[in-house]
C-alpha cells in the first residue's frame, strides 16, 4: 500500500510541471482582479529571481484570521442585513474571498473596544466573585456567533490588552497618561522607565520598562492565571471554544490606550509558574504561546525562551510589529516551537494601495518565515477607522456611515490573493524578500499538488521576473504596483 501511495505521488509530482497551464491573477490600483492563463518555459534567458525544488518545503500553513472587536461589529451593523450576510460570507465561509479558520479576540477591552471595560472591575475581588463576560455579549459573542454561521469549525485564540485596573501598580488600564485620551494622573508615568535612560536610542522601543505593571505578588498572579481560566470556561458555556492563549498583546506598546508593560522576569514568573500551570489542570486543551511579541530586542526575547522552564510552558510564539524583524533570527536558534502571526499591521488610516503592498509584503515576510497561522486586525471599520483612543487604522473593508457604501480596499485585495489561492495544508516551499527590490515572490504547494506562486511588484516600472519550479520556468512581465497570483491549472 505504501509502495502505491509513493508511485501515485512520485507521478502527480511529475505532471506537476509538465506543460502545466497556470491561471495568472492581477489587480493594480485601477484593474482589479484580472485572469488570463500562461505556460510553464523550458529555458529562462535571465536567472531566476527564485528557485523551487521538488523537496523544498519551509512550513505547513494552517490558518488565515481575523480579529473580532467592538468597533468592527458596529460597522458591520450599519449595513442592511443583506449586506452583511455578503460580507461575512466573504470572510468566513469556505468558498469566500478570505477563507477564514480562525479568530481572535480579547480578554477585556482593546483600543478597538468602544471604551475601557474589564469582566472584573472590582477592586480585590481575589474570588473572583464578580467575573462577567456581559459585555461580551453585546458585541463580541454575536460578532462570532454571525461567523459561525458560515464556517461552523472557526478556531479561535485570545490575548488581553490590559489585565482589569485595580491589578496593576498604576490601577489604570493604559500605561501612559494622555490628557486628550485617558484621565491617568500623569505623575504615574514615572513608574515605566523611573531614572533609567537607555543609552541605544536606535533600538524601537527606545527603552523598555523596568518595572512590571502587573503586580507580582503571588495572590494577584494565581487570580489573574485563575481569570484565564474562567473566562475560557465563560466562552465554552456559550458555544465557543478558545484553543490557544497568549499572556499579553503587545508587552512593549506604552500606551494610552489599554496595555500592560512586562518585563522579561515578569513574563516568565507568571507565564511559567501560574499561567500554564492553571491552565493545565482546569484547559489540558488550551494551548500557551509566548507572544504578542511586538518588540525587535532580541536579547529581551532570547532571555525568555532560553529560560529552562520555557519548553514545558509555551507551544509557539507569536509576533506582530516589530516582532516581525527578529523572527528569522529566534526560529533558526528555537527551531522546535511553533512560529504564527498575530495581528497584521493597521497601518494610519490612509486606505490606499500603499497600505496594500504593505501587506502584501507583511504576508510574504512571515509565511517565508515559518509562520503557519496569520490573523488580520480590523477587517472592517467605518469612515476613517479612528479608535477609541484616537488613532486612525486601515481595515480590510470600510463602511460609510452615512451613505452605507461599502468599500473593498486595496488591502482586501491583497489578502484575497493570498487567501484564496493557499488553502490550510498547502506547504510554503520557498520565497524571496520584496524589502530591497520591491519584488517579493513566495512559492506554495497546495494539498491538491498544484504550485502557486505569488509575485508583488511595488516598483514604478514594469518588471520581468523568473522563476524556476522544479525543472521549468515560469516567465513573467508584471505590472507596476501590482498583485499577482500564479495558479496551476
Amino acid at each position: 500500500m505504501k509502495t502505491r501511495l509513493l508511485l501515485v505521488l512520485l507521478i502527480l509530482s511529475y505532471n506537476v510541471v509538465k506543460g502545466q497551464k497556470f491561471q495568472w491573477t492581477s489587480s493594480t490600483d485601477v484593474a482589479i482582479w484580472n485572469q488570463t492563463s500562461i505556460k510553464l518555459q523550458k529555458k529562462s534567458a535571465t536567472e531566476p529571481s527564485l528557485t523551487v525544488n521538488k523537496n523544498d518545503s519551509i512550513v505547513t500553513f494552517k490558518a488565515w484570521g481575523g480579529t473580532f472587536n467592538e468597533k468592527g461589529w458596529d460597522a458591520l451593523n450599519m449595513l442592511p442585513q443583506q449586506e452583511q450576510e455578503i460580507i461575512l460570507k466573504k470572510l468566513f465561509a469556505p468558498d469566500g474571498d478570505l477563507r477564514y479558520t480562525l479568530g481572535r479576540f480579547s480578554m477585556n477591552a482593546n483600543d478597538y473596544a468602544r471604551d475601557w471595560y474589564s469582566c472584573d472591575e472590582v477592586p480585590g475581588d481575589f474570588q473572583l466573585k464578580y467575573f462577567n463576560i456581559d459585555r461580551d455579549k453585546t458585541s463580541i459573542i454575536p460578532f462570532i456567533k454571525a461567523a459561525q454561521k458560515y464556517n461552523s469549525e472557526l478556531k479561535f485564540w485570545i490575548s488581553p490588552w490590559s489585565p482589569p485596573s485595580w491589578m496593576k501598580i498604576n490601577q489604570y488600564y493604559s500605561v501612559v497618561s494622555n490628557k486628550e485620551f485617558n484621565k491617568l494622573d500623569p505623575k504615574l508615568d514615572y513608574l515605566l522607565f523611573e531614572d533609567v535612560v537607555d543609552k541605544n536610542q536606535s533600538v524601537f522601543p527606545h527603552q523598555v520598562t523596568v518595572n512590571d505593571y502587573f503586580i507580582q505578588e503571588p495572590r494577584y498572579l494565581q487570580t489573574y492565571a485563575d481569570y484565564f481560566s474562567k473566562y475560557i470556561s465563560a466562552y465554552k458555556a456559550e458555544g465557543i471554544d478558545i484553543g490557544m492563549v497568549m499572556f499579553q498583546n503587545e508587552s512593549w506598546s506604552y500606551t494610552p490606550y489599554p496595555g500592560c508593560a512586562w518585563t522579561a522576569d515578569g513574563i516568565i514568573r507568571f507565564n511559567a509558574e501560574y499561567l500554564a500551570p492553571t491552565l493545565k489542570k482546569d484547559h489540558p486543551e488550551v494551548k500557551v504561546y509566548l507572544g504578542t511579541i511586538n518588540t525587535n530586542r532580541y536579547d529581551i526575547i532570547d532571555k525568555v525562551l532560553s529560560d529552562p522552564r520555557m519548553p514545558q510552558t509555551i507551544q509557539g510564539v507569536g509576533f506582530q510589529w516589530e516582532g516581525g524583524q527578529i523572527l528569522p533570527k529566534l526560529r533558526e536558534k528555537y527551531p522546535d516551537y511553533k512560529y504564527v502571526q498575530t495581528e497584521s499591521e493597521c497601518g494610519w488610516g490612509s486606505f490606499d494601495w500603499g497600505a496594500g503592498e504593505h501587506t502584501f509584503n507583511l504576508i510574504n515576510h512571515y509565511l517565508g518565515n515559518g509562520c503557519e497561522e496569520y490573523t488580520f486586525w480590523n477587517s472592517i471599520l467605518y469612515d476613517n477607522g479612528v479608535s477609541g483612543w484616537g488613532w486612525v487604522q486601515n481595515s480590510l473593508i470600510r463602511v460609510n456611515s452615512e451613505t452605507k457604501e461599502v468599500t473593498y480596499t486595496p488591502e482586501y485585495y491583497a489578502v484575497k490573493h493570498y487567501a484564496k489561492s493557499i488553502p490550510a495544508g498547502s506547504i510554503i516551499k520557498s520565497f524571496k524578500s520584496g524589502n530591497v527590490d520591491k519584488l517579493p515572490i513566495l512559492v506554495a504547494f497546495t494539498p491538491d499538488y498544484k504550485y502557486v506562486v505569488m509575485v508583488g511588484n511595488f516598483s514604478d516600472e514594469l518588471k520581468k521576473v523568473s522563476v524556476k519550479i522544479e525543472e521549468k520556468y515560469l516567465i513573467i512581465e508584471v505590472k507596476a504596483h501590482s498583485f499577482n497570483t500564479f495558479k496551476a491549472l
